[in-house]
């Protein structure tokens, strides 16, 4: 059986380098796969295993300081699909970008709320609804009546706070993400700003889809960054397929469309994917079928994972 574990903690890491080991060190005797990333604000993973290697894993992390009530969230994986190829924990300048050094979500961060909440403000007429995610993971589900941003990135984030919101005007303001990290960051962004009443998702998509009652107002799958592509509400494998070439995820529709080819294209990107670009990943899906069909697994099967919740 895999599971999946989902973690992040915004705190003052003195030694990025040495935490960095520790977690290595730990992930590799549990087996684990995924990716860890730390930096000085904190720390984000991503870990796929069994149930044993990931309690085994929890134990170590908790004995940190400052990790000791860590909240973890966890999820199924399909037997046949490995989530992840390889362990990375990198240390990096910020566990998620947003490029802003003057904000500390170590400091100040918008009010969590839980799911019963949560229903409550997306009720309510003078709330600002806003899906912090990028565009192509709000494709696959989102909340209804939630502003999507349009971004490509999380860094494009506070321009387009900057250029949308107010808080003069805006007065209480709602975010979610997959898994907490990106809102809570946009949180700290927005009462930077000047925005008073902030609120965020309590460990974000995930957790609400863990928690909620028979009140469930997710619609759709939830996109996530590894080879499960998404989640159904039941926090299982979906149906969603990634194309390797821009990333989209993709459903039976587009699967069936000329301009899909495994690997290559979908028919998001099949007008800006150039010709050298395709015989570049058509070689890399024959490389990946020879390795598999050795019994091994080609280098360049990765799917790839930029530790962002």
């Amino acid at each position: 059986m895999t599971q999946v574990m989902t973690f992040y903690r915004f705190f003052r890491v003195a030694a990025a380098e040495a935490l960095a080991e520790t977690v290595r060190g730990a992930a590799e005797a549990a087996n684990l796969c995924g990716t860890v990333l730390i930096a000085t604000e904190g720390i984000n993973g991503t870990l796929a295993g069994t149930p044993t290697g990931l309690m085994a894993f929890e134990t170590t992390l908790r004995a940190i300081p400052g990790l000791g009530d860590l909240p973890v969230r966890l999820s199924a994986a399909d037997p046949d699909n490995p989530v992840f190829h390889r362990l990375k924990v990198k240390v990096k300048d910020e566990i998620v970008a947003l490029r802003q050094p003057d904000i500390d979500p170590g400091r100040a961060t918008g009010h969590h709320v839980d799911a019963k909440q949560w229903n409550a403000l997306l009720a309510a007429d003078d709330v600002v609804v806003i899906d912090t995610r990028n565009d192509y993971e709000v494709g696959v589900g989102t909340f209804p009546g939630a502003i999507n941003p349009g971004t490509r990135s999380f860094r494009e984030f506070p321009a387009w706070a900057d250029a949308n919101l107010d808080p003069q005007r805006d007065r209480r303001i709602a975010m979610f993400c997959t898994g907490g990290i990106r809102c809570e960051k946009a949180s700290a962004y927005l009462l930077a700003r000047g925005f008073e009443a902030v609120y965020q998702l309590d460990g974000g998509v995930l957790h609400y889809l863990e928690t909620v009652d028979s009140d469930n107002r997710w619609r759709g799958e939830c996109f996530v960054f590894d080879q499960r592509v998404a989640v159904t509400d039941a926090l299982e494998q979906g149906e969603f397929v990634q194309c390797h070439a821009c990333r989209a995820a993709l459903d039976t529709r587009a699967l069936e469309s000329p301009d899909y080819v495994e690997g290559v294209s979908c028919p998001n990107c099949v007008a800006s994917v150039s010709a050298q670009r395709r015989v570049g990943f058509a070689e890399r899906i024959r490389q990946e079928r020879i390795a598999a069909a050795r019994g091994g697994r080609h280098v360049g099967a990765t799917m790839p994972s930029r530790g962002r919740r």
